[in-house]
């Protein structure tokens, strides 16, 4: 019954806009659009759209008259009820503070920049505000004249760096490896999509200095791995000759994993991996750019599970790797779980700023979002270097800039003393604050200040917002209100529930039933020895004792329809069902039949009671709805309803 009014209540909103007037109940209309809305929800394939609407139509009326009789006892005042609202707009909010296009447009570039990896080699030299102009001059010098060496032909990298770096100022070059969507920085990462293997980017001036990159070569998406590996590992520092001992030992491992010997043993006694020794070696999964090139590629080509390399060198030792597993990037656009996993990763990296301000620039002009003269920009910077050492309760009061308004909204406004706190909030956070001006700061603010203001007031620029809180609030109230005049009453009526069930005792029989014993156990693999003792003679008492709390077993009649059998197989007395496992908990269940009985046979009232009180609660809301009829008459437009049939 419960779920029955949630369906009802998802498809319903209380928002009225003014329209055609389809009925009303008491003083209160509902427009043929908010009709519509809910009805549409729920649409299904119907052979008599008449006939469709009508019983939609009552189900609506109904539910309306029910929200009015509980907004009429005030229910939505209720303390719990105004929490549960507030918690669901804050959850619900932050889906319509995103522009859903450019959000589709990213993790559609992510998903077409996973598809390839990319092999980048970077330069780079720091800059920073406080140096000199002779300084920054000289780094621009040097990055240029890089440039037009590997734009010449140049492939020697590191001699190209140093001479550089000797003849104007240091710069770093590195192999990155192979990368893909999400490896590096945003910003880098559009530099290097943008290039074909061969090109070298233009110089490109970030916070911390001036980046080149090159793209060497590309190739199809490494996709995930699992492996398994035996370190034999070496000290830094060691010479060449300490080496040779521990390859001979690794070859000696190879020729025993090839003659048969267990990789996971051999791991326990060798490896000197000590986060995977014990483990048999295994490694956690990897994707692209988590080794070095050179041994990311001994790794790949490993054709198929269960190979095994010969021995790796490496800055850590010798490596013997064993494929367990390979997961293919998923190359399929309408993979909703690839999806959804690339839209988490957007959500969550830095490229999502790029949909944040354009969708804060679109609100700003719906907001009426305007800055005032009335505060200096010195003042305002002033002020944030005085506060930001400060505790904002006992301080941001007292400045002159405190109480005047910074940004002006269609319905309201940010002070002085908003801005500090938002100051020293900003700058108490390591995590947040990066050394940015208070210019910088100032434009954050506004963001801010927008976003706030526009999630304040949403209802007002999304009517699909408002009817989700509107349907939400509703759905509250009403399961209150039927708790309270429906279900609560007819559970706790005994007398009425006897009188019920002896004027229909005729309705409550068996169908074709069976007396069983039902077996839960915490997991599929408890069930199948349960069972297996069970069909070998042993009691099923004494199978529940031995399970110590892994299993539990309770007798009861149920009807065969309500069996967990199986397709095709037929209850028997005697029948021990193959286990059923919950995939939500990945516990399992079966049945042991005792005794069929035929269809037909009455139910006691115990047998019967939770039809009883369905049956009930069905008397007493069909009275409450008269006399809310009464109380609300509801008409009907009946122009207005036929042309909905148009």
């Amino acid at each position: 019954m419960k779920k029955f009014y949630l369906l009802i209540v998802l498809a319903c909103s209380s928002s009225v806009v003014f329209s055609q007037t389809l009925f009303t109940y008491g003083n209160m209309g509902v427009d043929k659009e908010e009709f519509l809305r809910a009805y549409n929800k729920n649409k299904v394939v119907v052979t008599d759209k008449e006939k469709s609407l009508r019983e939609y139509l009552d189900l609506y009326a109904k539910f309306k008259l029910k929200v009015k009789a509980a907004k009429d006892l005030h229910l939505d005042t209720l303390q719990q009820l105004r929490f549960d609202m507030q918690n669901f707009r804050s959850q619900v909010a932050e889906s319509y503070l995103t522009n859903e296009q450019e959000l589709n447009n990213l993790i559609n570039e992510a998903f077409i920049r996973s598809q390839k990896d990319i092999h980048v080699f970077h330069f780079f030299t720091a800059i920073d505000a406080k140096m000199s102009a002779a300084d920054t001059a000289s780094a621009y010098a040097g990055m240029n004249e890089l440039l037009q060496k590997l734009n010449s032909g140049a492939s020697d990298y590191q001699e190209q760096a140093k001479a550089i770096s000797e003849k104007y100022k240091t710069v770093k070059a590195g192999d990155l490896g192979f990368i893909t969507a999400f490896s590096v920085p945003y910003e880098y990462e559009q530099i290097v999509y943008a290039l074909k293997p061969g090109q070298t980017s233009t110089i490109y001036r970030a916070k911390n200095g001036i980046h080149i990159f090159k793209v060497l070569e590309e190739r199809k998406a490494a996709g995930s791995w699992k492996v398994a590996q035996i370190l034999l590992s070496i000290p830094p520092g060691e010479s060449a000759a300490y080496s040779e001992p521990l390859k001979r030992k690794a070859d000696s491992i190879c020729v025993a994993l090839k003659q048969g010997a267990d990789f996971a043993k051999m791991a326990d006694l060798y490896s000197d991996d000590k986060l995977t020794f014990m483990a048999g070696g295994e490694m956690p999964d990897f994707g692209t750019g988590k080794f070095a090139v050179d041994f990311e590629k001994e790794i790949f080509s490993l054709a198929n599970d269960g190979d095994i390399s010969k021995p790796i060198l490496s800055a850590y030792g010798w490596h013997i790797i064993k494929r367990i597993k390979q997961t293919p990037t998923p190359s399929d656009r309408t993979d909703a779980t690839y999806r959804y996993e690339l839209k988490q990763k957007v959500l969550q990296d830095s490229r999502i700023n790029i949909g944040k301000e354009k969708f804060t620039k679109e609100i700003a002009a719906k907001t009426g979002f305007k800055k005032l003269n009335t505060i200096k920009e010195a003042d305002l910077f002033s002020y944030a270097d005085s506060v930001a050492a400060e505790k904002p309760d006992a301080t941001v009061k007292k400045y002159p800039i405190s109480n005047k308004v910074v940004y002006a909204f269609s319905k309201g406004n940010t002070t002085g003393s908003d801005w500090l706190e938002f100051v020293h909030e900003y700058k108490s956070n390591p995590a947040l604050y990066h050394g940015e001006t208070n210019a910088e700061l100032l434009d954050k603010y506004s963001s801010v200040a927008v976003l706030e203001y526009y999630k304040k007031h949403l209802e007002e620029y999304s009517l699909d917002f408002k009817y989700q809180m509107d349907e939400f609030r509703d759905g509250n109230i009403l399961f209150e209100i039927m708790e309270r005049n429906v279900w609560g009453n007819a559970s706790n009526d005994s007398v009425g529930l006897l009188q019920a069930f002896n004027a229909n005792r005729a309705k409550y029989v068996w169908g074709a039933s069976a007396s069983v014993i039902l077996f839960n156990c915490s997991n599929p693999k408890t069930a199948t020895e349960a069972i297996t003792a069970m069909r070998s003679g042993k009691d099923w008492k004494t199978v529940v004792l031995e399970g110590n709390n892994t299993i539990q077993g309770d007798s009861g009649r149920y009807e065969i329809t309500q069996l967990p059998l199986g397709a095709g197989v037929t209850a028997v007395p005697g029948l021990i069902s193959t286990p059923t496992v919950n995939s939500m908990d990945g516990t399992a269940n079966f049945i042991k039949v005792l005794q069929l009985f035929d269809a037909g046979m009455p139910r006691s009232f115990d047998e019967a009671r939770g039809l009883v009180i369905s049956d009930y609660q069905s008397v007493l809301e069909e009275k409450w709805i008269d006399e809310l009829k009464k109380k609300y008459p509801v008409k009907v437009n009946e122009a207005v309803f036929q042309s909905l049939l148009k």
